[in-house]
């Protein structure tokens, strides 16, 4: 088989580069070339004369979010492949797999649920965050900005839960049902299980559901000090033993609205000055193969 490899060259704390062009000897078969994905314009036009290849992206989650997005309205027919060499790399948490290490991932980019923001539409792989998750991402935004390299998100929530941040009130519509909430801190709508390097706002949510269905967790009405003893437990999925606090529901068109405006993340790229989002999934019943930890044509 031949390959060509795509990369994202500020990914992986800069070394993106270097990894994609040492993938020949981890693939069955050659490596036809490689590009710079940020200086890619036209996927369809770039693509024309690759569909004998299979693609490999090479970077992080937000590097795969940007790969289906521009690949939307694309003729798609390859193979494709994800060498993960990102910081959080929530994607390949979900799936299973090692870091820096190609693996086959064409049925987990099909049939994809959609986020929309400001009139926009957006596909997304992992999840849509909203409240303190999008707050954080614009600070690591501001942060990577001035140069820094290791940003610690969980150290910005926390600042966050005791400084920067404000709760808001928020409506929750899934597939109809109204709820209302005071005091969010996030509403976060999962198609996998993690999100922000590791947090699992919703564990039972599994991206090859044959329905379709998403996940929104809900976590509202504590105080600072109540939020950041629960906040840790977020990375186990143990949060939902507060039930006082926590909700998640589960629909295939789910929309959130706060009082006011609020930085989003979808798949950890930052949008500013939100006031409510829609995520839907069209597929109602479609069984997908689970592709597993297959690797490199095997």
């Amino acid at each position: 088989m031949n390959y060509y490899v795509l990369y994202n060259p500020i990914a992986g704390k800069g070394q993106c580069e270097e990894v994609a062009k040492s993938l020949e000897s981890k693939l069955d078969g050659s490596v036809d070339g490689y590009a710079d994905m940020t200086k890619i314009t036209n996927y369809s036009a770039f693509l024309s004369d690759k569909k004998d290849c299979a693609i490999v992206v090479c970077g992080g989650d937000g590097t795969l979010n940007r790969f289906i997005n521009a690949t939307a309205d694309c003729d798609l027919d390859n193979e494709i492949y994800y060498c993960a060499v990102g910081t959080g790399n929530d994607f390949l948490r979900d799936i299973g797999g090692e870091v820096g290490q190609p693996i086959k991932i064409t049925e987990y980019v099909k049939d994809l649920p959609t986020c929309e923001v400001n009139g926009k539409k957006y596909k997304f792989i992992n999840g849509v965050g909203y409240g303190i998750d999008g707050y954080c991402c614009e600070v690591g935004d501001m942060m990577r900005a001035e140069g820094k390299e290791d940003i610690n998100y969980a150290g910005i929530a926390v600042k966050g839960l005791l400084l920067g941040y404000k709760t808001t009130s928020a409506r929750v519509v899934v597939d109809g049902v109204e709820h209302t909430y005071k005091k969010v801190w996030i509403v976060p709508t999962m198609h996998g299980r993690f999100y922000g390097g590791g947090m699992m706002p919703t564990p039972a949510q599994d991206r090859n559901d044959p329905e379709g269905k998403l996940s929104v967790l809900v976590f509202h009405d504590t105080g600072k000090l109540k939020t950041l003893m629960i906040f840790p437990s977020l990375f186990k999925g143990e949060h939902l033993k507060h039930t006082k606090y926590t909700e998640v529901l589960s629909g295939h068109d789910i929309t959130v609205e706060f009082d006011s405006p609020t930085p989003l993340q979808i798949d950890g790229e930052t949008i500013l000055g939100v006031s409510g989002y829609r995520a839907y999934h069209n597929i109602k019943s479609n069984i997908r193969e689970k592709v597993g930890n297959e690797v490199s044509g095997q």
